[in-house]
C-alpha cells in the first residue's frame, strides 16, 4: 500500500520541478519601473495613478498607485511604454521608456502644481499654492462656470465674485470701471498670462474684454504690492487663456445671435504635438445696441504655445489682441444721445517666459512681456487719441526646501505715455513655510524704485490654520490672516503739472473663516476686511503751467478713505445633479479728506463712489439627462453716483438681474447655445443716466470635436 503513495508524491514532486523553470524563465522575462514622487517641496505624493501604455501590440497596458511615501511599481512585459502621472491638483507627467528583459528601471519624478486647476492657485503667491494653503483670500472662477453661464464677457464673469462692483457707462461697450473691495477703479492689478494691462497709474476698461479662449480667472483679495509693485492697492486679478493638453486636437467652434441684432461666433484649437502644446483661438462679437449710437463691436484673438525640453524646463508664449468700436450716446435717461461719439479701443499684449531649475532645490523663471494701448475717442469736440505703453523684463528664483521655500526676484519695467514715461525696477523677496500640517505663514517684501515717485518699501504676511481637518457632518476647519501695503503710481502727467506727486498707498486686513460641512458637500467662508486708503491723488482748479495739459489746475495728493466689511459665500452640492452658491458682502466705505472735491457726491463724509453698501449674487447649477441649466441672479444696493450735470442726483437706485442659461447635448459634438440676460425685463441703470440693457437673447450652436 505504501508503493502506490510513494509514487503519486514522486510525480508531484516531479512535475512541480519540471513547471518551475518556465515560471522563472517567465518572471526573468518583464521588467520593472520604479520611483518615488514628490512635489517641488521634495514631499511625498500618495495616491497618484501611475499608467503604462504600450507603443506596440506585445505589450500589455498596466497601472498603480503610489503608496504613503510616494513610492510605485510597475511589472511590465519588456517593449517600449507611454508612462503617465496624474493626481489631482497636479499637472500630469508623461514619460517615455524602452525596457528590456530583467530590467529594473527607475523614475524619480517631480510633479508640479496643475496652474488650470480650480483648487490651485498662482496669483496669491510667488509659486503656486492649493487654495487650502494660502492665506490671502482667493476666488476661482473656472471654464466650466462660464460655459453653464454661456458668458462671452469678462465683467458678468466677475460680477459673481463677491465684493466686486462696477460701472458701466452704456448697456454694451459703454466705458467700464472695476472696483472690488472699496478700493478705487485704478486700485486692482489685471494680468494675462502674468503680463500686466492696466494702464500706466492703474486704469482699465474692461468693456470689450471677451472670454474668448480664457480657461481660469483667479481674484486675489487684499494689497499685493509686495509681490506685483505698483496698482496692486486693493487685489489683482489674472486672466490665464487655455493650453493644448490632448495628443488628438481639440476643435470647438460656436455661433450664436438674437436680441439688439447682436451676433457672436469663436473658434478654437488646442492640442498636444510631441514637445509642443498649443492653443490657439478666435472671437467676434456684434451688436446694433439699445437706443441710437449703441451699436458694439468686438474682435480677440488668443494664442498659448508652449515648448518642453525637459521635465522643468519649458519656454511658453502668450499673444492676445483685442479690438473694439463702440458707439457713446451718453446719459440718455437724462438728456438726448449725443451724435456721432464713439470710443475705439485697441490692445495688445505678449510675454515669453522659460522656466527652469538647477539642481533638486531651485527653480527659476526669466519673463519678458510687452503691452501696447490705443484710445480713439471721437466726439463733437475732436478726436482724442491716447497711446500707452508699457514693457518689461523679470527674473525670479526660488529655493524650495522640505514644507517650504524662499523667493527672491527683480522687475525692470518701462512705461511710456502720450506725453512722458519713466522706467521703474523692483527688488522683491517672499517666504513660505507650512509648521507641521496645521499651519502655513508667509511673509514679504517689496522694494521699489519708482521713475515718479523714487523709494518705497512695502510689506506683505499671512497665515492658514486649520483648527481640525475630516470629512465628517462637521469637516474642515480653516482660520487665515493676511496683512498687506499697497502703492500706486501717479498716471504719466508732465512734471510742470504740479508738485512731484507721492504714491497713493493702502493697507489692508482681511480675516476668516473657512468651514467644510457633510462630507465637503458644503463649503461656507467669511472673511472681515478693513482698508485704508491714503495720498490719494486729486485735482485743485489753480493757476498752472502753459505746458500742461490741465485744464487750470494741478493734481495733489490730498484725498484719504477707508473701507470696512465682511464678504461670506456658500458652495453647496444639493444634490447629484444639483448644486447651488451664494454671496453676500457689506461693503462699508467713507470719504475721510477730499479737499478739492469738485462735486457733492464726492465729498467728505459720503460713501465711496460707485461701491455699493450691499451686494448678493445666487447660482443654482442643474445637469440631468443631457441638458445644463443655470439660473444667476445680481443684487447692487443702493450706490453713491452723481449726474455731474447740476441736478442734484448724488446715488443711483438699488438693482435686481436674473439670467438664464441652458445647454442641451444633441450628440456629435453638438451642444445648443441658449441664454437670456434680464431675463424680468428689469429697468435699471449701473451708473446714473445710462441704461442698463433690457431682456435680451442669445441662440446658437455649438460643435467640439477630438480633445481625447
Amino acid at each position: 500500500m505504501r508503493l502506490p503513495h510513494l509514487l503519486v508524491l514522486a510525480l508531484v514532486i516531479s512535475f512541480a520541478v519540471l513547471s518551475a523553470p518556465p515560471a522563472i524563465a517567465q518572471a526573468e522575462k518583464n521588467a520593472t519601473l520604479v520611483g518615488r514622487l514628490t512635489d517641488p517641496s521634495g514631499a511625498a505624493i500618495a495616491g497618484a495613478v501611475v499608467a503604462a501604455k504600450p507603443l506596440d501590440s506585445s505589450g500589455r497596458s498596466a497601472q498603480a498607485k503610489s503608496g504613503p511615501g510616494g513610492r510605485f511599481s510597475l511589472t511590465l512585459a519588456p517593449g517600449p511604454y507611454r508612462v503617465r502621472i496624474e493626481r489631482t491638483y497636479f499637472a500630469p507627467l508623461e514619460g517615455r521608456f524602452a525596457l528590456v528583459a530583467g530590467e529594473t528601471r527607475t523614475w524619480n519624478a517631480r510633479l508640479n502644481l496643475q496652474p488650470l486647476s480650480s483648487n490651485v492657485t498662482v496669483t496669491a503667491a510667488a509659486e503656486p499654492q492649493t487654495l487650502q494653503a494660502t492665506a490671502a483670500p482667493v476666488d476661482v472662477i473656472t471654464r466650466t462656470q462660464i460655459d453653464d453661464r454661456q458668458e462671452i464677457f469678462l465683467t458678468s464673469a466677475l460680477a459673481a465674485v463677491p465684493g466686486v462692483s462696477f460701472s458701466q457707462l452704456g448697456p454694451l461697450g459703454g466705458v467700464t470701471s472695476f472696483f472690488l473691495d472699496g478700493g478705487n477703479s485704478n486700485y486692482t492689478k489685471f494680468l494675462v498670462d502674468g503680463v500686466p494691462v492696466n494702464e500706466p497709474g492703474g486704469a482699465v476698461d474692461l468693456s470689450d474684454f471677451t472670454l474668448d479662449g480664457v480657461d481660469k480667472i483667479e481674484v486675489v483679495h487684499g494689497a499685493s504690492s509686495a509681490l506685483y509693485g505698483s496698482d496692486a492697492m486693493a487685489g489683482v486679478v489674472q486672466i490665464f487663456t487655455r493650453r493644448g493638453e490632448t495628443r488628438v486636437p481639440l476643435i470647438t467652434v460656436e455661433s450664436d445671435g438674437g436680441a439688439f441684432g447682436t451676433g457672436h461666433g469663436a473658434a478654437g484649437i488646442s492640442g498636444l504635438a510631441g514637445k509642443l502644446d498649443y492653443a490657439v483661438s478666435a472671437g467676434y462679437f456684434g451688436s446694433s445696441g439699445q437706443g441710437q449710437d449703441s451699436f458694439f463691436r468686438d474682435t480677440t484673438l488668443s494664442g498659448n504655445f508652449g515648448w518642453t525640453f525637459s521635465q522643468g524646463n519649458s519656454l511658453r508664449l502668450v499673444l492676445r489682441n483685442n479690438s473694439s468700436d463702440a458707439g457713446q450716446p451718453g446719459q440718455t435717461l437724462l438728456g438726448p444721445p449725443v451724435p456721432g461719439q464713439t470710443t475705439g479701443l485697441h490692445d495688445f499684449s505678449s510675454g515669453l517666459t522659460w522656466n527652469f531649475t538647477t539642481g533638486a532645490h531651485w527653480q527659476h523663471r526669466l519673463s519678458g512681456f510687452e503691452w501696447r494701448f490705443l484710445e480713439t475717442n471721437v466726439s463733437p469736440f475732436g478726436v482724442f487719441s491716447p497711446r500707452y505703453n508699457r514693457a518689461g523684463i523679470e527674473e525670479q528664483s526660488t529655493y524650495l526646501f522640505h514644507q517650504g521655500g524662499v523667493t527672491i526676484g527683480y522687475d525692470y519695467e518701462v512705461e511710456n505715455g502720450p506725453t512722458e514715461g519713466r522706467h521703474n525696477q523692483a527688488g522683491y523677496f517672499e517666504a513660505r513655510r507650512q509648521f507641521g500640517s496645521r499651519l502655513t505663514a508667509i511673509l514679504g517684501g517689496r522694494e521699489e524704485d519708482n521713475g515718479f515717485f523714487g523709494l518705497r518699501f512695502v510689506p506683505r504676511a499671512g497665515a492658514s490654520y486649520f483648527l481640525r481637518r475630516g470629512h465628517e457632518m462637521v469637516g474642515a476647519t480653516r482660520l487665515r490672516v493676511s496683512y498687506g501695503q499697497g502703492i500706486k503710481e501717479p498716471d504719466i502727467l508732465p512734471r510742470d503739472c504740479g508738485p512731484q506727486l507721492d504714491p497713493e498707498r493702502s493697507s489692508t486686513l482681511e480675516a476668516g473663516l473657512d468651514q467644510a460641512f457633510d462630507s465637503d458637500r458644503f463649503h461656507s467662508s467669511a472673511t472681515f476686511f478693513h482698508n485704508d486708503f491714503r495720498d490719494i491723488v486729486s485735482f485743485a482748479s489753480v493757476a498752472s503751467s502753459p505746458n500742461c495739459p490741465a485744464f487750470f489746475g494741478s493734481y495733489f495728493n490730498t484725498d484719504e478713505a477707508r473701507a470696512d466689511g465682511m464678504r461670506a459665500a456658500l458652495n453647496a452640492r444639493l444634490l447629484r445633479w444639483l448644486s447651488i452658491s451664494a454671496a453676500y458682502a457689506y461693503d462699508d466705505s467713507k470719504v475721510l479728506k477730499a479737499p478739492n472735491a469738485f462735486d457733492p457726491a464726492l465729498a467728505a463724509g459720503n460713501r465711496l463712489f460707485k461701491r455699493p453698501l450691499h451686494s448678493a449674487t445666487f447660482s443654482a447649477n442643474a445637469r440631468f439627462r443631457k441638458m445644463t441649466w443655470n439660473l444667476a441672479g445680481y443684487y447692487a444696493g443702493r450706490t453713491a453716483d452723481s449726474d455731474f450735470l447740476g441736478l442734484g442726483i448724488t446715488s443711483a437706485p438699488s438693482w435686481v438681474r436674473w439670467d438664464l442659461a441652458n445647454s442641451i447635448q444633441l450628440g456629435h459634438g453638438l451642444s445648443t447655445i441658449a441664454r437670456v440676460e434680464n431675463l424680468f425685463n428689469r429697468h435699471y441703470q449701473i451708473a446714473v443716466g445710462y441704461p442698463a440693457l433690457r431682456l435680451n437673447y442669445r441662440l446658437g450652436l455649438k460643435y467640439t470635436w477630438g480633445g481625447e
